[in-house]
């Protein structure tokens, strides 16, 4: 049962140089956006809905950790990439439909439960696979597409398909247990060494199952390891991205730019490892946010949602449905 939408759709805009003559000739092509609602838990889930007429492809579009919405932005966090925004309309451009997603208990997600912090990655995959279902009415053939840890939720929601998944896109995806990646960047920046054992301590702790009381915890990491989200961290350290991926033996494409200071190309190596049958689309000097790093600064593609996507992604992916059609 589909909940009404909130909003009109809304016509992506023509150049303004386009003949009118022109114009009325691509207007049944053109992609319309609108939110859709679907059942939650307590209350429902959100989306954004890029409609193309005739598309035999859909992406359900995963975000990463954290409060990251359906755009790719972490607002209450200073980060704003527009990332997957630009990803759906891009695709669109392409002939490509999408659903590009907030998480349960962030965004217009938000009413679907109570705390953002009482899930698992087994839920999150639980949504994604209704979102597949609902996806199924943009176009035959739908993908989870998972950016970073949303890679990890497309793997998980695999182990048990619907009938309308035809693959996945795993876009700077992590192919070890996130803890492990978490405890390297810590150690790969010198500037954490004050906190590095304590860190240390508390990924070990957490990987083991045992979460500290947030008092006993130094100031500058309370935030990080409130107890709500300590009990979301033993849930998601104890996924083995690889392992996942060897239980999906369907079509598989893996995206991993050189530039990526979260997750390296070996992560992308793993995965590939695990699934023989994957394509790899590198993205050189691409970033974690899937940006084009020209300046040698690739946080700057963290904050600015001008920067444009990397010039081989929307391409690279198009290219992959293409072929699998």
């Amino acid at each position: 049962m589909r909940f009404a939408t909130t909003a009109l759709g809304r016509l992506y805009a023509l150049p303004r140089q386009l003949p009118a003559t022109l114009a009325a000739l691509l207007l049944p092509t053109l992609a319309l956006a609108d939110p859709v609602q679907i059942p939650g838990p307590a209350g429902p889930l959100e989306a954004e809905r890029v409609a193309v007429p005739g598309a035999a492809h859909a992406l359900v579009i995963i975000p990463g950790s954290g409060p990251t919405d359906r755009d790719g932005n972490s607002p209450g966090l200073g980060m704003g990439s527009d990332t997957l925004r630009l990803l759906a309309e891009g695709l669109a451009a392409e002939g490509v439909a999408s659903l590009r997603i907030d998480k349960r208990g962030f965004f217009g997600s938000e009413g679907a439960i109570a705390d953002p912090n009482d899930v698992t990655i087994a839920a999150y995959a639980e949504d994604a696979r209704a979102w597949v279902r609902e996806a199924a009415d943009l176009a035959p053939c739908v993908w989870l597409a998972g950016h970073s840890e949303g890679g990890l939720v497309a793997l998980a929601a695999a182990q048990d398909p619907p009938e309308a998944l035809c693959g996945l896109i795993l876009m700077a995806a992590p192919g070890r247990p996130l803890g492990r990646i978490m405890l390297e960047q810590v150690e790969a920046n010198p500037a954490n060494a004050p906190i590095l054992e304590e860190m240390r301590g508390l990924i070990e702790g957490l990987e083991a199952g045992q979460t500290r009381d947030p008092a006993t915890v130094s100031a500058p990491l309370q935030a990080l390891f409130t107890e709500g989200q300590q009990r979301y961290m033993i849930d998601l350290f104890a996924q083995d991205p690889a392992a996942l991926a060897r239980g999906w033996d369907g079509p598989a494409l893996i995206v991993q730019g050189d530039a990526d200071l979260q997750i390296t190309p070996r992560d992308a190596e793993v995965l590939a490892q695990a699934m023989p049958q994957a394509r790899h689309l590198p993205l050189p000097g691409g970033t974690h946010l899937l940006k084009e790093d020209v300046a040698g600064q690739p946080f700057a593609t963290y904050t600015d949602p001008s920067l444009p996507l990397h010039p081989a992604l929307v391409p690279g992916i198009a290219d992959f449905l293409a072929e699998v059609e």
